[in-house]
């Protein structure tokens, strides 16, 4: 496993401990110097003081180009929805994003199930997931049902290695056992509140001695591991999508990475999982933007090498608020049953919030794999307007072949029971009299019924009676044509 990661690389990467204030005996006194002492050393008691620590951690990119594609070795991405419900629009263009990076780069799309949430999990919505996902196109090079050697796949089958790591922190003096109780921890939250401070630890077990830990112990007292946080200091990460960002760490507070009944916390699982993996980039959704503090001190704290970040910002509804269930359909799943092409999603899907810098808006997946660049990728919300993808569907109807299209609309009208066969020259014909007004393939089925249903024979009497009763007007009325007296003579 080790030479598997050092193959993720990132030479943009540089984790610094920058003295902000007169540093301590212990720190080197240049600023200028790249420490030699990680956070292991001043997590651990040998540097424990009561001097103020203030330091910095910066992740930044080479300075030729701050967006420019850096790595070392192959590129290696992965979309970890979690089976908790539909593949919703935003999941699926990340996942699209993501596929269209390690497409582009020659380097492999993972696809990891995140299901620690065993309550809400299902494994119902994990295939169906899966299957959308498969609709689209977006086949993934390791995951469920594909294997490869970085699995399992699923993070409720990878608790033993989460174990191991959580361990290895605790050793290091990088975590700690609290036995806080929950009523505890909401007075804490309490106090905070009417300080008006931020909700955080207040470490009330960061410091215990080992007598007063394994009292507990003996007792059988529940206990959690929680994350020693710098209580000074700042990180900095140079995002491929959104630039610099930077947090202040005494906004944080110690963090639990493994709950009291011995289930690892998100943000310990994905640190672990997207470094065992070897992951190079992560690319995915805005809203996980603040993990990456915790995650990064995580990173530091195992010796895993950081990724690099790309934040995709979130897809919005017509009033600029996020894309949700009251605004319509907004699953994958949804759009195919309601007669859309994975062509067309996908088409619409890269559009929002990219573009290849020309007018051009008719993609095919393969045009995005050669086109998709991260520079271009835009940091600003996009609208989803259903409008324009059903006229963008409709485009791509239009490029099918007269042999796709019919065999595509010939086999929904005989699924719906419109009719018995889906091939034959009247489904030939019906499709090329059809196409130019549809859609949608649903679409089809309502104006096929309208035609079918039309009254043609009643029709065509109707109006051979009308014409002969205004014989006494001049004119007679011989098999359904007129003719005038006069002409007759």
């Amino acid at each position: 496993m080790a030479t598997a990661l050092g193959a993720i690389g990132s030479p943009w990467l540089r984790i610094r401990i920058i003295p902000e204030v007169a540093p301590p005996i212990f720190l080197p006194h240049s600023p200028s110097l790249r420490s030699k002492y990680s956070l292991a050393d001043i997590a651990s008691s040998r540097f424990r003081t009561t001097t103020s620590r203030s330091f910095s951690i910066s992740a930044s990119a080479p300075a030729d180009s701050p967006n420019k594609v850096h790595h070392r070795g192959q590129v290696r991405v992965r979309f970890a929805p979690s089976p908790t419900g539909n593949l919703h629009v935003g999941g699926a263009r990340t996942a699209l994003f993501n596929y269209l990076f390690a497409r582009s780069h020659a380097g492999k799309f993972v696809l990891r199930i995140e299901d620690t949430d065993l309550e809400r999990s299902t494994a119902e919505s994990e295939q169906a997931m899966l299957h959308d996902l498969s609709w689209l196109g977006l086949h993934w090079d390791e995951g469920p049902g594909v294997g490869g050697d970085y699995g399992p796949y699923r993070q409720s089958e990878r608790n033993v290695l989460y174990k191991q790591h959580a361990k290895k922190l605790l050793k290091s003096g990088h975590v700690y056992r609290c036995f806080c109780t929950n009523e505890e921890l909401e007075k804490m939250k309490e106090i905070a509140k009417l300080k008006q401070l931020p909700p955080v630890y207040t470490g009330k077990w960061a410091h215990a001695t080992d007598e007063e830990v394994e009292e507990e112990l003996e007792k059988g007292t529940p206990y959690t591991y929680r994350f020693r946080v710098p209580k000074e200091g700042r990180l900095q990460i140079h995002d491929l999508i959104r630039g610099e960002v930077s947090w202040n760490l005494d906004t944080l507070g110690d963090f639990v990475i493994m709950r009291s009944n011995g289930q690892p916390v998100y943000n310990f699982c994905v640190t672990v999982d997207d470094a065992t993996m070897a992951i190079s980039h992560v690319i995915r959704a805005e809203e996980h933007l603040p993990n990456t503090l915790r995650q990064a001190l995580i990173y530091e704290a195992l010796g895993f090498q950081m990724p690099y970040f790309a934040h995709v910002s979130l897809i919005l509804a017509p009033d600029r608020s996020k894309l949700s269930k009251r605004h319509g359909a907004t699953s994958v799943g949804q759009f195919r049953e309601m007669g859309y092409l994975p062509q067309a999603m996908v088409n619409y899907l890269a559009l929002l919030g990219w573009g290849d810098g020309t007018e051009n808006e008719f993609f095919t997946l393969e045009n995005l794999v050669e086109k998709f660049s991260i520079d271009r990728v835009n940091k600003s919300g996009a609208v989803f307007d259903s409008t324009k993808l059903r006229w963008m569907n409709g485009q791509h109807l239009k490029s099918l072949s007269s042999e796709k299209l019919a065999k595509l609309i010939g086999e929904r009208w005989k699924n719906t029971g419109i009719l018995t066969e889906s091939e034959g020259l009247f489904v030939e014909e019906a499709v090329h009299l059809l196409k130019d007004g549809i859609d949608l393939i649903t679409d089809s089925d309502k104006v096929l019924s309208n035609l079918l249903s039309y009254p043609l024979h009643a029709t065509l009497a109707r109006i051979h009676r009308h014409l002969c009763a205004i014989q006494g007007m001049g004119y007679i009325c011989q098999f359904g044509e007129i003719y005038s007296f006069k002409a007759i003579r």
